[in-house]
């Protein structure tokens, strides 16, 4: 609870981030044994994830008799992982732009929040894209952390996290990755698949107090959940856009490669209102999810 509540109020630490560094090093590591195979990609992502999380594991054995230690580590590595108040800046950010009308604007900031190809977005597209990127992030950057953390302590915290990283990195399907990403994005999909479905289902629960609709917002998730490329995203996504009475999903470019996903979601176009009406739901469900940690934790 202690870090969420220092992510709450500070957001990322500013200077010498870890997630930061651990995607340094693993960009490094990256240059010095990448090649087009999977064999080499899964070595690559157990060597980074593995040494985050038997980082996570020392920790945890020198403090099992230090209660003040494990407590102070445990909030910071929570605090470090977390990213729900630079997610809501973000889209707060796009909301802003959007309102008035700086869609060159929007565009260059919405390469913050995803790695779509932003080109020629309009308004409706560009609010489509960030409540999409606000709903998957909800489940990686605060659902699943929370969850790996109450379940596993700081190596799950850690680990996760290293998963997470590797999968932004090198786990988008592109000729490059395809291979060498194999085995951090299959990891990624493993380590979300229980989180995510709890981010639907909290989606759900929470939609009322974002100003949205459950009944919608479950039936959605539960028709429309699957016809998302990923095992994942597409279930907190199809929930926020029944939540929101909005459409997601459809057609993304990312670097040049077309990609068309299901329709997510009976309602009209997404428009910026709808981008804070976004941000307010994520809130609302990082808020459950860290009513659903503690209770698992104890």
């Amino acid at each position: 609870m202690t870090g969420y509540v220092a992510d709450a109020v500070f957001g990322d630490p500013r200077k010498w981030h870890p997630v930061a560094g651990f995607g340094r090093a693993a960009q490094a590591l990256e240059q010095r044994v990448y090649a087009d195979s999977k064999v080499r990609g899964a070595a690559y992502t157990a060597a980074c994830a593995g040494t985050v999380t038997g980082l996570g594991v020392a920790a945890q054995f020198l403090t099992r008799k230090r209660p003040f230690a494990r407590f102070a580590l445990t909030a910071a590595s929570t605090w470090v992982v977390l990213g729900g108040k630079g997610l809501a800046a973000e889209g707060t950010r796009m909301a802003h732009l959007l309102d008035d009308g700086d869609l060159p604007g929007a565009r260059r900031r919405l390469s913050h929040l995803c790695a779509r190809d932003a080109t020629g977005l309009d308004t409706e597209q560009l609010a489509r894209a960030t409540t999409e990127s606000i709903a998957e992030n909800t489940s990686d950057a605060v659902v699943a952390p929370l969850l790996w953390g109450a379940v596993a302590g700081i190596p799950g915290l850690l680990g996760y996290r290293a998963l997470n990283t590797l999968d932004a990195m090198v786990g988008y399907r592109s000729p490059k990755y395809a291979n060498f990403g194999w085995a951090s994005a299959r990891t990624d999909d493993l380590a979300n698949l229980v989180p995510s479905r709890v981010g639907a289902a909290l989606t759900v629960a929470s939609a009322p107090l974002a100003g949205g609709f459950a009944k919608p917002a479950f039936r959605i998730w539960r028709r429309d959940g699957k016809r998302h490329p990923s095992p994942n995203a597409g279930q907190v996504e199809a929930a926020f856009a029944g939540a929101l009475g909005i459409k997601l999903g459809g057609t993304n470019s990312y670097g040049g490669r077309t990609e068309r996903r299901g329709v997510l979601g009976d309602g009209r176009e997404p428009e910026p209102v709808d981008v804070r009406r976004a941000v307010r739901l994520s809130r609302a469900v990082g808020l459950a999810a860290l009513a659903v940690a503690v209770v698992v934790s104890r």
